[in-house]
């Protein structure tokens, strides 16, 4: 049995590093994609250093203790990932700025064990330890044990973050979903397959940490509890994910695209061009695509074909640009001196600061403050 499980892990190993591959070269929806690879990778690679310890790939103490050195297991990474990933899908404009990053701090949980092996070697070198890795290395492994506590509750906070963030989209798009149907279901699915994941980590973790129980545990049912459920995550997450990211969303929105014809593709143009530069709609700052689509008279789907086939833009993108190009004429205005930034932001259409200074930069390569300063020399 113990053979099956491994070749099951195994299977999922290979399976991952096929699908990180086909992600990471994928044309379409490039960010989701290397976002989802990462993912994977996280996953892949806790389930290298398990395998390896079954294939006796750590022989000897040292090689053991060596293994330490790379960070092979993250469960850190997960839960930020994940959160990322969603967002990703779900909103074109998003990126993995400077704020975001900072999800990534607590990473150091995960690095305590390769930092414990490099201290012990550098010590080693400078003559201040003996030659005898073992009391580090049984250090490292009832480290790994407690870790375990903070790991679990990272990616369940980022699995209930990721549950919010789907809630809040659907409810801020009236329910429409923006075209976002499908990726909006296959998120939910993901979401749901992570809490039963972490359902069963729980039941795992809970007689795992107590101290008398955690050899037990690890005697009886190994770690096959947990890294085949990851085996299963690594194969449903990466053929369903790259089927619907990488080909199934971009076929679907190249069909739509072909079955119209130069007429409504031009009459559509010119619609939304005087929708936004005559009647201002853009200033509206609950405007979306369902909203827009009323407004006009023309169908969701043929507005998001449009926009994304033959204006090479995200609906967001689109009303954006014109409420940066009303906030570079309305900041220069007389009667605009009083307000400040993010007034006039919210004068021409923005509803969020953090959105505003974003896309600001996105569009003109500086943030608003650098705008005005850069303006005031030339006036």
């Amino acid at each position: 049995m113990a053979t099956f499980f491994n070749t099951l892990v195994l299977l999922g190993i290979l399976q991952g590093f096929i699908v990180i591959g086909l992600l990471l070269f994928s044309k379409t929806n490039k960010l989701p994609n290397r976002i989802l690879a990462a993912l994977i990778a996280v996953i892949v690679l806790a389930s290298i250093n398990l395998y390896g310890s079954y294939a006796d790939w750590f022989g000897s103490p040292w090689l053991r203790f060596l293994a330490q050195l790379m960070p092979l297991v993250m469960p850190m990474a997960i839960g930020p990932l994940l959160y990322f990933y969603v967002q990703s899908v779900l909103s074109p404009e998003f990126k993995i700025a400077k704020k975001q990053k900072r999800h990534f701090y607590f990473l150091l949980i995960d690095f305590v064990p390769s930092l414990t092996a490099f201290l012990y070697i550098l010590l080693l070198i400078a003559k201040q330890v003996k030659n005898n890795p073992d009391p580090w290395g049984n250090f490292i492994d009832t480290y790994n044990v407690y870790a375990d506590i903070p790991r679990w509750m990272s990616v369940s906070i980022y699995v209930w973050l990721s549950s919010k963030y789907l809630q809040a989209y659907k409810t801020k798009h009236n329910a429409a979903l923006n075209g976002q149907a499908i990726n909006f279901k296959w998120l939910q699915q993901v979401i749901k397959v992570f809490m039963v994941f972490q359902a069963i980590w729980f039941v795992y973790l809970v007689p795992y940490v107590i101290p008398k129980y955690s050899n037990w545990v690890v005697d009886t049912f190994d770690w096959y509890p947990i890294y085949i459920p990851m085996a299963a995550i690594v194969y449903w997450l990466g053929i369903k994910g790259y089927i619907l990211q990488a080909n199934g969303v971009s076929k679907k929105q190249s069909i739509a695209s072909n079955s119209l014809s130069g007429e409504i593709i031009n009459q559509t143009k010119e619609v939304l061009t005087a929708t936004m530069e005559t009647d201002k709609l853009f200033l509206n700052p609950e405007l979306n695509l369902s909203i827009l689509s009323q407004y006009t008279g023309i169908p969701q789907k043929t507005i998001s074909a449009v926009l994304n086939q033959h204006l090479q833009k995200s609906f967001n993108e689109f009303i954006n640009g014109y409420r940066v190009q009303a906030f570079k004429e309305k900041i220069c205005q007389a009667d605009m001196q009083q307000l400040t930034i993010a007034g006039v932001a919210a004068e021409c259409g923005f509803n969020s600061q953090a959105t505003f200074q974003r896309t600001f930069k996105d569009i003109t390569g500086m943030p608003p403050s650098a705008y005005l300063k850069s303006t005031a020399k030339n006036s």
